[in-house]
């Protein structure tokens, strides 16, 4: 099954470019109900897993033992701008742990916020990987091999007990078998997972309804989505599509971004899980999507709607900051049941 258009982008009355990909909704029960494209795509989850990811430090007393507030276990599952609210966390954290920010190994890029990298510029600083947007994941790793006695120098390879906690909620949450499980390497330099794109939306769905789920396993989701809700600003920052998104929803969804075009939402109001992966890997197109997705579901007011506009129909501007153009979502999802005609 082939992907489908999902965005339009438009320069004046020119459709340009457009971006192509696939949709999968999914129940609390693990049952497909509508998709776009194949939504048996296999894609790497990218920075869409962290919310899973966190799941071993609540779940092995980690978090209690360093004391986590909703903020803290919030930024465990970001991708950050790097602003001083991230960043001075990350510190706050690593200290309770008894541990420095030289013992991240996620590498080190530009800073997200572009006002934090002028001030390290300006201070003559070093961009160091406390600044990195997964560094909030990494403490929690950190973190939780601190707490269990185990090394914390290679707690990012495949074959350290984090990484097997982490590969089995995955296997877990997903519902699909950990040999089946592509492993490849992340940004950051720790293990990405690779499943089918429904499967993926399972994996929301069972975070955003998890009744089912061990009391253990129920209370770690819970924690974690109440977190990410009550403090989304640790989740992305100013400007960024999470945080924005789960704002507006009210503490009705989660959201997180991946890299190369990758979406997941769960709803905990319905407890389904949506999964989005552009073709191209080009994030500019998920957003809208995302967006129109929830639309043609009616999770969203019109209110909502207006709320996210700079999301839903973002603006091209040429360097005069002048209007050219815009992307928008051009897709009806279908209902599994097309799948079985």
């Amino acid at each position: 099954m082939d992907s489908t258009k999902l965005v339009n982008v438009t320069r004046g009355n020119l459709v340009e470019s457009s971006h192509k990909g696939h949709v999968a909704v999914v129940d609390s029960k693990g049952q497909l109900l509508y998709f776009a494209g194949n939504p048996n795509a296999k894609v790497f989850a990218r920075s869409s897993m962290k919310p899973i990811q966190a799941i071993p430090v609540v779940e092995t007393g980690a978090a209690d033992h360093y004391e986590f507030s909703d903020a803290d276990l919030s930024l465990c599952c970001a991708s950050h701008n790097g602003e001083n609210m991230h960043t001075d966390r990350v510190l706050s954290i690593l200290a309770r742990s008894g541990m420095e920010d030289t013992c991240l190994k996620c590498g080190t890029h530009i800073p997200r916020w572009q006002d934090t990298y002028k001030q390290l510029i300006l201070e003559g600083k070093d961009v160091t990987p406390l600044y990195n947007n997964c560094s909030g994941k990494h403490t929690g790793m950190l973190a939780t091999a601190k707490h269990m006695n185990e090394p914390i120098e290679n707690y990012y390879d495949l074959d350290h007990p984090v990484q097997q906690r982490i590969l089995a909620a995955v296997s877990e949450m997903t519902d699909y078998p950990k040999e089946e499980i592509e492993i490849g390497i992340d940004g950051c330099g720790v293990p990405v997972h690779g499943v089918p794109l429904e499967r993926l939306a399972y994996g929301y769905a069972k975070m955003a309804k998890p009744d089912e789920l061990s009391e253990k396993r129920r209370d770690a989701i819970k924690r974690i989505t109440k977190a990410m809700v009550n403090a989304p600003e640790m989740v992305g920052g100013t400007d960024r599509f999470c945080t924005d998104f789960m704002r507006v929803g009210q503490g009705r969804f989660i959201g997180k971004a991946g890299a190369e075009g990758v979406y997941c939402i769960g709803d905990l109001e319905t407890g389904m899980g949506i999964a989005i992966k552009i073709e191209d890997g080009n994030g500019r197109g998920v957003y809208p999507v995302a967006v129109e997705v929830l639309k043609q579901l009616n999770f969203l007011t019109d209110q909502q709607i207006e709320e996210l506009m700079g999301h839903f129909r973002p603006k091209l501007r040429n360097a005069r900051n002048e209007v050219i153009g815009e992307l928008a979502a051009d897709f009806k999802l279908q209902s599994a049941g097309a799948l079985q005609e």
